[in-house]
């Protein structure tokens, strides 16, 4: 089993659909004003949106993108004014993260694990 895409719900497909492709992503399906999919940049998963009327409650969904360069994604996108809630920075669990939001509110983790992603210390043998 290969996880090959997450769907997101969306408010507005047209404000979302500008923000995923300034971000890096490539639209593939423009299903307006119900759903849209994207292709990741590297790699072959996909993403997509689809429109509710109303956003879930609580702290939404959190979704991580890897980036073995992320460093200099952050500054990229910073260039292009995407707004950071959280720079670049290396975490406890061995990972190098930096988050931000989406126009419905869902959290992104633009991260680098390295091999830590898949074999971190603390492994379950």
């Amino acid at each position: 089993m290969n996880l090959n895409q997450i769907t997101v719900p969306s408010l507005d497909l047209t404000v979302s659909i500008a923000f995923y492709k300034n971000i890096g992503l490539r639209l593939i399906v423009n299903a307006l004003p119900d759903y849209a999919r994207f292709v990741c940049p590297d790699g072959s998963s996909t993403f997509s949106l689809h429109r509710v009327d109303e956003l879930p409650s609580g702290d939404g969904v959190w979704i991580y993108f890897e980036c073995e360069n992320l460093d200099e994604v952050t500054n990229t996108l910073c260039e292009k004014g995407i707004q950071f809630t959280e720079m670049p920075n290396d975490k406890s669990w061995l990972w190098r993260e930096a988050r931000l939001k989406d126009p419905d509110n869902n959290q992104l983790i633009l991260f680098y694990a390295g091999e830590n992603r898949i074999n971190p210390p603390w492994k379950v043998q």
